[in-house]
Order: structure tokens, then sequence, then C-alpha cells
């Protein structure tokens, strides 16, 4: 293969062994003058694009040929491009970003560019080797899926009792060392076995599903919801003190009252016997929990569809 505009690189990279090296490297190599005109495009990046030197050799990176995007969809050939930088400055740098195939579908890579200079030390352009990141974009997503089954209840979709234990013994920790205000909220679905024995198990399933909805999309980003077992969930409500954590509850206990499953017949629905507490910092899991756990029993004893605080 002939790269015409090869006799602009330095003659210390124009050479047949350099060309050689370079393109039995599975990495895709190109290199742009301070214009960022492509002078060099070796078979990786062929391999990895689907554009044939032929094709990109003479033209701008300006031209948004391979169309860098950003993590958050921003166009990096028209704004921060890596190599107009590196140009301007000679540092390196890194960056995982998503390219264009000649085909139309997007490729993750990992990219570095350097400085290229002549023998005076001056930047005469700089070149970008870029790198499939699609098997660890794989294990990324295989990581996240693994850490849901791991966290999160299979039925409902919610954090886990397992998960749940990790976050309140962490919620203490901040309170302890940084006085932080977290509260402890335990619900109890009341006569959940009743409905599994009037309307079976899959309506109860639907109630349980149904509740957490409610419930988590009414939290704020900082509070945590999780399925402590059974029909019982906790609640970690963040940075409230007594009167907002009460609030927070009665405001908890009314969502969960005014929805309704639709059954046979009609709608069903279900109401939340909620205990609420503060975190101190000399409590242990199972003080925190013990507690929030006797005031929602005081709700039931109470009346249920009520909340208690203490």
């Amino acid at each position: 293969m002939q790269f015409p505009y090869l006799n602009q690189v330095p003659s210390e990279l124009n050479t047949a062994f350099y060309e050689r090296v370079l393109d039995s490297l599975q990495d895709g190599v190109y290199y742009v003058d301070r214009d960022r005109k492509i002078l060099y495009w070796n078979k990786g990046a062929e391999l990895l694009t689907g554009f044939a030197a032929n094709e990109v050799v003479g033209q701008s990176c300006r031209d948004n040929l391979l169309m860098h995007l950003s993590d958050e969809g921003c166009a990096l050939c028209s704004d921060g491009c890596l190599l107009e930088r590196t140009i301007e400055d000679g540092q390196r740098r890194e960056c995982e970003t998503y390219i264009r195939h000649k085909f139309g579908y997007r490729i993750p890579v990992s990219v570095r560019v350097a400085a290229i200079s002549d023998p005076l030390g001056n930047i005469i352009g700089a070149v970008e080797i870029f790198s499939d990141a699609s098997a660890k974009k794989h294990i990324e997503r295989r990581v996240g899926e693994l850490e849901n089954l791991v966290f999160l209840d299979s039925l409902t979709g919610v954090s886990n009792r397992r998960y749940m234990e990790l976050k309140v013994r962490q919620a203490i920790q901040e309170v302890e060392q940084f006085h932080r205000k977290i509260g402890l909220l335990m619900l109890d679905l009341d006569h959940f076995k009743a409905v599994n024995d009037e309307y079976g198990h899959s309506v109860g399933d639907e109630v349980l599903k149904a509740l957490c909805a409610t419930l988590a999309n009414n939290l704020r980003s900082g509070d945590l919801l999780g399925r402590w077992g059974g029909e019982e969930f906790l609640i970690l409500a963040a940075d409230v003190n007594a009167s907002r954590l009460r609030a927070f509850a009665e405001r908890c206990r009314m969502l969960a009252s005014e929805s309704a499953i639709p059954v046979s017949g009609g709608a069903l629905r279900v109401t939340l016997s909620i205990g609420a507490t503060l975190i101190r910092s000399d409590d242990s899991l199972q003080s925190v929990v013990q507690r929030a756990d006797e005031l929602m029993y005081r709700s039931k004893a109470e009346g249920r569809n009520r909340i208690a605080t203490g």
C-alpha cells in the first residue's frame, strides 16, 4: 500500500521499516500535520474503522470523518479535539471515546495522542493511536449485571437485604464521623397475607412491585429503598431532622394508601405501617433496625396505616 503523503512525515518515520511495524499493529494509528491533515493511516485503522488509507489520507480530521463522541455525546472533533490540543501544547493525552465505522455503527475505543516534533524540537503534528475497547465495555456491562444480581432484589428491582445492611452500616459511620442526620424507616404492608390468600401470590407480587415503584419514584436522590424481607422494606432518608423524618414517613404512607392495583372486579388498595427513627452515633446495624422495627409494630398495634417515630 502506498501513502502518497508519507514523504511529509519526518525522515525518522519515513521508512519502510516503520511502516511495516505500524501496519503490524492491531491498534489504529494515524498521523496529522499542524493543520490536522491526515498524512498516514495504518492497516489497524483500516480494520477498526472500515476506511481504507486512500479514503482518508489527505483529508482533515476537522472533517469529522470518524465523528469522535464522548460518553456525554459531545463531538470531540469540533469541540475538544485531542490532536489539536496536543499540537498546541505538546502534552500527551488519553481518553475513552466512540468512533464511527464506515458502515455507520459506533465503536468504543481507547485513544492515546502524542505530539511529533522535528529534530529541532518544533511540533509539526501529532499521532493518534486507538484500540478497540468493545471487550472492556462488555466487561464493564457484565460487572454491572453481576452487581445487580448480588445487590438487587430479583422481584422488585430495589436494593436487597445484603446491600441495605452495607448501606446502613455506612450511614452509621457517617453519623458518627461527620454528624450527618440520617433517618431509617421500616415499612410493612398491612394485611399482606390476606392479599395473597384472597388474590394469589402473583397478585401479591404485583402489589410489592407497584409499591416499590411508587416509593422509588418519589424518593430524593440521596435516599435509598431496599427490600428487607417478605413484605418489609427499609428506607434510608438522608439529611433529615426529627420533623422532616416524620413528614417524609407520612408522605410514604400517603403515597402507598393512595395507590391501587387493578384486580378482577376492581382495584386493590394497600396500606403501610411505618416505624421511623434517626440513626445515632452509638447505633449498630442491629440496634437501629430493631428500633425501627419496634416502632413499625407500634404502628400496627395502634391500628395500621400510620407511622410511629422515635
